[in-house]
């Protein structure tokens, strides 16, 4: 039975090309990039490339700006722990909003421990971020704000252009976490004004297990790693020169085909909204209407658990999330959801699809199928469904 996978957000399959790639690297640069000799030059050449490809992405100003890290989640611990660190002299406070992924909120959680403060700001109820609110929450003491640029669980999109232009005037370091959004849809550092963002190779069709951290010249930043001089004595430790080669790669395919790639996961987007209301009712579609990723939908089936869809979506060969893959399996309730006023069995009972390159028409057809089976069957059984049942 083939499987359909529609959680791109959590995983995607290598393309061609950067296995190619990777494997060529495996088997021909094996040197340390750091090493004074003929084999170090060569994995030096070859990680020079893969970060001027990475750089174009996302239009950097220097290659130099780009610093490449294991995940996502170290690039976003560098940005935050690196920045609180190196200015604790100038303050402790730090502003954020209550809808940003665990990688965020359990660093912030870990610089309270250590006497900073936090602000969160609170998001509208399709997971907007005011950036008045923003202005609002800054105090003499601020040392940074840290707001996503796409939400994982919901593809709401923020204004960080607009939030840039305050933490600007006031002269106060921005990380953006871009995680779910570079590679993805177009993301310009320059335009969008930010001293950091955070991004992750798996999300554009590189290998896991490789991410970025862009830092803007002359950004103060101390290292979260301590050891040699690798990546501009930014982050310690030698290169994962193989995946970076990938990630490389999968950029350049990225910058590429981002037009085609975006109207391909839209079309199939609009296609599953169109036909859903035909085999499931009483559900609600969360985040923002247009200032959305294109590939994401987030949905809440009423009366219904959702990690139940997801395993009953799984025996019929369909692969969807709950949730971010990084809180998989916790008990609670999204604090996404919540915080844009979802109830907490609305937010219980809710799935994230996420669409990709090799995604059909015909596979949105087989999961509206199996979901349909899925949702009739948990109803059946759920106390909450035979309650709201007409008399």
């Amino acid at each position: 039975m083939k499987i359909i996978n529609l959680d791109h957000l959590s995983a995607n399959q290598l393309l061609p090309e950067v296995q190619e790639a990777m494997i060529g690297t495996m088997r021909e640069t094996f040197g340390n990039p750091s090493s004074q000799h003929r084999l170090g030059d060569s994995a030096a050449e070859a990680l020079d490339k893969a970060r001027g490809r990475v750089a174009r992405l996302m239009n950097c100003p220097s290659e130099k700006e780009v610093v490449f890290t294991s995940s996502g989640t170290e690039s976003i611990n560098h940005a935050i722990k690196g920045v609180a660190f190196a200015k604790a002299d100038k303050g402790k406070h730090i502003v954020t909003s209550n809808i940003e992924h665990n990688a965020v909120l359990r660093s912030l959680r870990r610089l309270k421990m250590m006497d900073y403060q936090v602000t969160s700001v609170s998001v509208d109820a399709e997971g907007r971020v005011n950036p008045d609110d923003v202005a609002k929450a800054l105090r003499d003491d601020t040392i940074l704000v840290s707001i996503m640029h796409s939400n994982n669980e919901i593809g709401t999109l923020q204004p960080i252009r607009e939030i840039a232009a305050i933490t600007r005037e006031r002269k106060i370091t921005f990380h953006s976490d871009a995680v779910d959004s570079v590679g993805v849809i177009p993301v310009d550092v320059q335009d969008l004004g930010v001293d950091l963002l955070s991004f992750a190779s798996n999300t554009f069709y590189g290998p896991a297990g490789v991410g970025g951290l862009y830092i803007r010249r002359g950004t103060t930043i101390w290292p979260l790693l301590d050891g040699g001089v690798q990546e501009n004595s930014k982050r310690a430790g030698t290169e994962n020169l193989i995946g970076i080669v990938g990630m490389g790669v999968a950029a350049e395919l990225a910058l590429r085909d981002m037009p085609k790639r975006m109207e391909h996961t839209g079309r199939l987007k609009d296609f599953l909204l169109r036909e859903l209301p035909n085999h499931v009712d009483e559900y609600i579609l969360n985040g923002h209407p247009e200032f959305c990723l294109p590939n994401l939908l987030s949905i809440s089936l009423k009366y219904i658990e959702g990690e139940s869809v997801v395993l009953m979506l799984d025996e019929e060969g369909v692969a969807v999330s709950t949730r971010s893959a990084c809180a998989a399996g916790a008990l609670q309730a999204s604090h996404v959801l919540l915080s844009i006023g979802r109830e907490f069995a609305d937010a219980q009972g809710t799935m994230v699809i996420t669409f990709g390159l090799e995604n059909t028409e015909e596979d949105v057809v087989r999961f509206l199928k199996a979901l349909s089976g899925a949702v009739k069957t948990l109803r059946e059984i759920s106390p909450l469904y035979t309650k709201s049942k007409p008399a």
